[in-house]
């Protein structure tokens, strides 16, 4: 290692430790929750500390070095003022899914005024997550906040959450629209945490999407949001999740999910913005019989660098999981893929498969693919796939004689590529939000 760059790094260390601290001692006073929750919150960032920002060093973060991405934390952004909700309105009325029922976060605050918690249906309970962490009853609610991974970020998350929405469906209990969760960001270099909780009781049934999008003029933010989901016996969930963020941004989502006996799960997430993102889901299939299915798709441009790391632990017997990914890097994009399957000693008649690919529009753009089985189990069905490479010059020649300008072809094949992927979204309007979502970052890219 080059001396300068061996001296440098033990200061940097420092230094973001230093800012990391100033962060939260500013903060303390704006986060919900006292007793018992001020005590967690202040053990999950001296875990944080101990640590710091994830970089090379750390296994699960080797291809995501957050200290060189990122470099420290910024202050948490302010309160959103009538000015900020002006142009989170804006964000949000371009951002809607039409027909769903919007739960509003601007900067990690819940915006009542531009939310429709008034529609919400018989069987489906909203609170904020600050409502919760304040009331009588707070130390109940405690687990809410508690970390339950050894990862930094979410640690971090723990420390620093200011507000998150707290969903239950009831049981037996359908959705008839969607829930769709906005967060905005309107504050520039500035931070917000948001923590939610999302569950679903046995027999419940819902569809749920989450957005991540910038008003006007908001750059350099940084976004760190965890979700705890909870799906019960004979459940389904379909949820949807694109990050739309603004160009030099940084986001990092993190999910924890148990599902149930006999549960569909559902889930699918895109990358379409921001300059560093990592999506992480921590996915425990608790129940027998469970089936979960995971899709997602990166849209990289520039020097967008996209982290999509899943851990799905097989915990139950005759439980199926399907994980499908495709990427997209241009210029000089980097996708990063990990993903692990678990099969414990119980875990029976498991079938789990992995695939992700990945298409390399240019020369500078970059793949990472790592696919893991852990297997404790002797009677399962475990595979894994993970490949990159170009655009067929054939099929781009073959469209080309046809009449389609290069850009329409390249389009055209594009939409191929991601088709497996988007396809696999159980909901057909989400599909066709997916669909249109891709074509926003198409159209950008010409």
């Amino acid at each position: 290692m080059d001396l300068v760059l061996a001296k440098a790094m033990p200061e940097d260390k420092a230094n973001a430790e230093r800012a990391a601290s100033n962060v939260f001692a500013a903060a303390r006073g704006r986060l919900p929750g006292v007793g018992r929750i001020a005590d967690i919150r202040a053990r999950a960032f001296e875990a944080y500390e101990r640590v710091g920002l994830p970089h090379r060093r750390v296994e699960e973060w080797k291809y995501t070095d957050l200290r060189v991405l990122m470099r420290d934390v910024l202050l948490l952004a302010d309160t959103p003022d009538a000015s900020a909700l002006r142009r989170a309105q804006a964000a949000v009325e371009q951002a809607a899914f039409k027909g769903a029922i919007k739960l509003v976060l601007v900067d990690g605050v819940f915006v009542p005024s531009l939310s429709d918690v008034a529609k919400l249906g018989k069987g489906v309970i909203v609170r904020t997550l600050r409502e919760v962490l304040e009331s009588s009853a707070s130390d109940a609610m405690a687990g809410l906040v508690l970390s339950t991974t050894a990862d930094a970020m979410i640690s971090l998350n723990t420390a620093m959450a200011t507000d998150g929405v707290v969903v239950t469906i009831t049981e037996g209990t359908a959705l008839r629209r969607p829930l769709h969760v906005i967060h905005v960001a309107t504050a520039s270099a500035a931070s917000h945490f948001t923590r939610s909780y999302l569950h679903l009781d046995d027999r419940a049934q819902g569809t749920v999407l989450e957005s991540f999008v910038a008003a006007e003029s908001a750059c350099g933010y940084q976004a760190n949001n965890v979700k705890i989901v909870l799906v019960g016996n004979q459940a389904g969930l379909s949820h949807l999740r694109v990050r739309a963020d603004a160009p030099d941004a940084a986001n990092i989502s993190s999910q924890i999910i148990a599902v149930g006996s006999r549960a569909k799960l559902n889930l699918f997430d895109m990358a379409r913005g921001g300059a560093v993102s990592r999506y992480q889901d921590f996915i425990t299939l608790a129940g027998k019989e469970a089936e979960l299915s995971v899709n997602g798709v990166n849209l990289l441009m520039e020097k967008q660098h996209a982290d999509t790391t899943l851990v799905v632990d097989h915990a139950a017997p005759h439980c199926v999981s399907r994980q499908n990914f495709r990427a997209v890097a241009d210029g000089a994009g980097r996708s990063v893929f990990q993903g692990r399957i678990i099969a414990r000693p119980d875990a029976q008649k498991t079938d789990a498969k992995m695939t992700m690919r990945v298409l390399l529009l240019s020369d500078q753009a970059e793949a990472d693919n790592k696919p893991e089985l852990e297997i404790f189990a002797d009677d399962v069905n475990c595979s894994h796939g993970a490949t990159s490479g170009g655009l067929d010059e054939s099929l781009r020649f073959y469209l080309g004689a046809r009449g389609l300008s290069e850009n329409d072809a390249q389009a055209l094949l594009i939409r191929a590529f991601l088709g497996e992927a988007i396809e696999g979204i159980a909901n057909d309007n989400l599909r066709d939000f997916a669909t249109a979502q891709t074509d926003c970052w198409l159209k950008a890219r010409r």
